[in-house]
């Protein structure tokens, strides 16, 4: 099984929980039966959990519980300057731009500050590539802190969020690639960033496309790029993480994973169905997943599984089989001699810290960061120490000056300085 997500497993898990429930044949009833069976093993403590919860809790109240959340969370609310970039198979990325707030002291008028007739340099800008079965609202902690104070650009990756829908995919039944995700990041870049410096950073299968990028593309990193920040990813060897089970469950998932998914994408609005009657299993799953502390902030929770819930089941399908193939560990060597950062939770259970300590060891220049207590969501379960690393990384890159504060958000941020 070789997931770049806890969301991933999560999502095709529930979701065949809810098939094998809802299944209208015996057929499809028998295959997703014993797909049930073998993804039961990853949902076993999570049930538990729910089962426990639904003896004191009532359906309704829960319902309440999550619309009171949905209602007063502000996580996901940030926008910023919309725009569209075209993949080269025409499919369509939406990303968003937020500018950094007017230098108080650039009051003379541009012509005056021109040097010998050449314009300003352009700013630094900072991209962000969001994981697998999420969108760029996952960065909402660090996009809040960065806001004003750096020019950045959140995009949502093919089939996720406010993109379309690949257009291969869809049109000729191609397979998701890490390569096509490699070259979906150099259609934003050249529609949102086209000159100037550029600091790269990716969460989990956004790390990796950030990886595809410069495997594609080495003269970019080599011109331009002058910073990256790789969060809880991995340069390959997925098939081999055990998700935290004992080896029978592992080797049962791996077994029947990839042809559920298959059957599940093809059954799409069935499979949507169950999976909301299935919403208490599955926001079990995606916290144990998802987060290792006990205290995160029940909103925080709520949020992730309103990215994940978004994700359909088709599409959890489609980009599976990807994250087997993807080995981009030769790609690490275009970033050597730049400032890297290399970040991970270290209760991880998807993309594991010792993947990140791999990437690390081929970049002995890079800071690498593990954080105590945390999982594959360290981005929203720790975000002031992602936002603190981050912020000395562009301090590093020179793209903002050593001193710059960068303020937290909400009751789970502090405020960080580089330095």
């Amino acid at each position: 099984m070789s997931e770049s997500s806890g969301q991933a497993v999560t999502t095709a898990a529930a979701a065949a929980v809810a098939a094998s429930a809802a299944g209208a044949t015996g057929g499809w009833r028998r295959a997703t039966g014993i797909a049930g069976v073998a993804i039961g093993v990853i949902a076993t403590g999570a049930a538990a959990g729910v089962a426990i919860e639904r003896m004191t809790v009532g359906r309704g109240i829960r319902r309440k519980a999550r619309l009171a959340l949905d209602s007063a969370g502000p996580y996901g609310a940030l926008r910023g300057t919309p725009g569209k970039a075209y993949a080269d198979d025409g499919t369509e990325l939406y990303y968003e731009v937020d500018d950094p707030d007017p230098d108080p002291d650039a009051t003379t008028p541009a012509r005056r500050r021109r040097l010998f007739g050449r314009r300003s340099p352009a700013p630094v800008t900072v991209v962000f590539s969001h994981g697998y079965c999420l969108n760029q609202d996952s960065w909402h902690f660090q996009r809040a802190a960065l806001r004003g104070v750096v020019r950045t650009v959140h995009w949502d990756q093919r089939s996720h969020g406010r993109s379309g829908r690949g257009a291969a995919q869809v049109e000729r039944g191609e397979p998701v690639t890490i390569e096509q995700l490699g070259r979906d990041l150099k259609a934003v870049v050249d529609a949102a960033a086209p000159e100037g410096p550029i600091v790269l950073v990716g969460h989990s299968m956004g790390g990796m496309t950030v990886m595809a990028l410069a495997d594609l593309y080495p003269e970019l990193i080599r011109e331009r790029v002058v910073g990256v920040a790789l969060v809880g990813t991995s340069s390959g060897r997925l098939g081999e993480v055990n998700f935290g089970l004992p080896v029978a469950g592992v080797n049962a998932v791996r077994r029947v994973l990839p042809g559920v998914l298959k059957a599940l994408g093809q059954r799409a609005e069935l499979v949507e169905k169950g999976r909301r009657a299935t919403a208490d299993l599955f926001a079990g799953i995606i916290k144990r997943y998802s987060f290792a502390s006990r205290d995160v902030d029940p909103a925080v929770t709520r949020f992730a599984e309103r990215m994940i819930e978004s994700t359909p089941i088709d599409v959890v399908a489609e980009y599976y089989p990807a994250f087997s193939d993807h080995d981009k560990t030769e790609a690490l060597a275009h970033f050597a001699g730049l400032p890297v950062l290399v970040l991970a939770g270290v209760q991880d259970l998807v993309t594991p810290s010792e993947h990140s300590e791999a990437i690390a060891d081929l970049l002995p220049d890079a800071e690498l960061v593990m954080v105590p207590d945390a999982g594959h969501l360290v981005i929203l379960e720790h975000p002031e120490v992602v936002t603190d690393r981050l912020a000395d990384l562009l301090v590093r890159a020179g793209a903002v000056p050593a001193g710059t504060t960068v303020n937290g958000y909400g009751s789970t941020s502090d405020t960080a300085r580089p330095g």
